[in-house]
């Protein structure tokens, strides 16, 4: 919206012109979000809080967390509210991945609000039934999929690329494509939702993920970097580093009010929808490989949850005292403030170790 005003005030005064460089506005855009998120943020905990839609703690979890029932949810809400509109201001709106990630992130925060309306309205302690939020998951996440595949302008748009190789690129057919990007998207979904355990815990991480792949989308989209860096190019895929840049500023405003003690929590409704923004950034820049890597913490405690229930299901035992993993090194005696801001330093090792891949080929 404002690239076209600017566009337009550029035919009066030259001046109008810096608005065209995309770093400048990726960086309005983080400030925009942020400024939203904090502006927006206390009305948002207080309607929450009169509504009284607050936090159901788990009985079997640590003790320390009883003092947070009641505490109000749904704030992912403040992150989607501020990432549209920060989308909205500073983006190019001709760009198709714009859409696409917007679509997909409201289509993925539509189901987490639904789930969380059942649990915190409804008063239905399961919310959504587990097979019909991923077959709603499934729907939207594939629906992505077939519209980034059937507007695809090159072959690199759906080849596998192998970081820390220089001409490992793995063309795919639709059905690989298709199976891996569901993995991606709707997997990413699911792992944000299970790190947002503790105060801030999923947040950090994310917004250091998203930064570093709107990284890969500025030099993806640029033809000097992309060529240099020996990464695929793909025409436009740079805008999506606004949307990156609204998450990471709407995330870091939302971490004001989520910082341990939380003012407010995240719910189904902002980690699903993170996570879905995440995994179709990494698809759309063709970097699903790096976002294992970065996304490491997501990965460590999916796994941990599946260790733990196949353990419990096979053998009668569990392997960690309690999964999440986060949940395990509560129960050991950690703090949650440490536990936290270890994962945060750990994801920070995992997101530069990402980033390296751009050079190291």
């Amino acid at each position: 919206m404002l690239l076209s005003l600017t566009e337009y005030l550029a035919r009066f005064y030259s001046g109008f012109h810096v608005f065209q460089y995309l770093t400048l506005r990726a960086i309005l855009a983080a400030v925009t979000a942020l400024a939203l998120a904090l502006c927006i943020g206390p009305t948002m905990i207080a309607m929450l809080s009169r509504y009284q839609i607050g936090q159901q703690v788990r009985s079997d979890g640590p003790k320390s967390h009883l003092v947070k029932s009641g505490t109000p949810t749904m704030g992912g809400g403040l992150i989607l509210v501020a990432m549209v509109l920060g989308t909205v201001l500073w983006a190019d709106l001709s760009s198709r991945f714009v859409w696409i990630l917007l679509a997909t992130t409201l289509g993925f925060g539509l189901i987490g609000f639904y789930d969380d309306y059942l649990k915190l309205v409804v008063g239905n302690s399961k919310g959504l039934a587990a097979r019909y939020k991923y077959l709603a998951q499934s729907v939207v996440g594939l629906a992505t999929i077939m519209t980034l595949h059937h507007l695809r302008l090159s072959p690199a748009e759906t080849s596998l690329y192998v970081p820390f190789f220089k001409t490992v690129a793995v063309p795919m057919s639709t059905i690989a494509f298709v199976a891996l990007s569901y993995f991606v998207i709707v997997g990413t979904s699911n792992a944000v939702n299970l790190t947002d355990g503790l105060d801030g815990l999923a947040i950090m991480p994310a917004v250091m993920v998203a930064a570093a792949l709107g990284v890969f989308a500025y030099v993806t989209g640029n033809f000097k970097f992309a060529t240099y860096l020996q990464i695929p190019y793909i025409p436009g895929v740079g805008e999506a580093l606004i949307v990156s840049a609204t998450l990471v500023g709407a995330g870091l405003g939302f971490l004001w009010f989520n910082s341990y003690p939380a003012q407010v929590f995240m719910g189904d409704v902002g980690a699903l929808a993170i996570g879905a923004s995440l995994g179709t950034l990494a698809v759309i820049v063709r970097q699903e490989i790096v976002l294992f890597v970065m996304g490491g913490v997501f990965v460590l405690e999916t796994v941990s949850v599946m260790l733990q229930v196949a353990s419990f299901r096979l053998t009668g035992k569990r392997i960690f005292r309690m999964a999440p993993i986060h949940h395990h090194f509560e129960l050991k005696g950690w703090a949650e403030p440490k536990v936290i801001v270890r994962f945060w330093i750990i994801s920070f090792v995992l997101v530069l170790t990402g980033l390296a891949t751009l050079k190291l080929r």
